[in-house]
């Protein structure tokens, strides 16, 4: 069974920093490509950034020079440093990861639980 956990989300003020994580955790054979959403009220769920298991990343156009993905493969975690943060970026972000598990004859995505990312004075 796969789990994800995501951590790092809560209140800032605009202009701020917040750092999410996102650690999988049972049995896992390899992961792929590693991805961040986020969803505000009434939107639909967005593509923030997404990474590879060479380290490629690509970013939504919104996000570009302030946001930057990273993962660590030893740990199967993926990070979001989120700077210069905009009222705009509030949503619940979850991650998104792309793993083969023993038995499973192609790869699989799996969702983290979301956590709220709220930015306002």
């Amino acid at each position: 069974q796969v789990q994800l956990v995501e951590s790092g989300g809560g209140l800032v003020q605009p202009g701020g920093s917040l750092r999410l994580s996102c650690a999988a955790s049972g049995t896992i054979l390899g992961i792929n490509v590693m991805r961040w959403y986020r969803q505000a009220p009434g939107s639909q769920r967005e593509l923030v950034a997404a990474i590879r298991n060479r380290g490629n990343t690509n970013y939504a156009d919104s996000v570009k020079g302030r946001f930057t993905i990273s993962r660590d493969n030893a740990k199967n975690t993926v990070y979001l440093q989120m700077n210069s943060l905009k009222p705009e970026d509030t949503a619940v972000y979850y991650c998104n990861v792309n793993l083969v598990v023993p038995g499973a004859y192609f790869p699989n995505d799996y969702w983290g639980q979301g956590t709220q990312v709220t930015v306002s004075s």
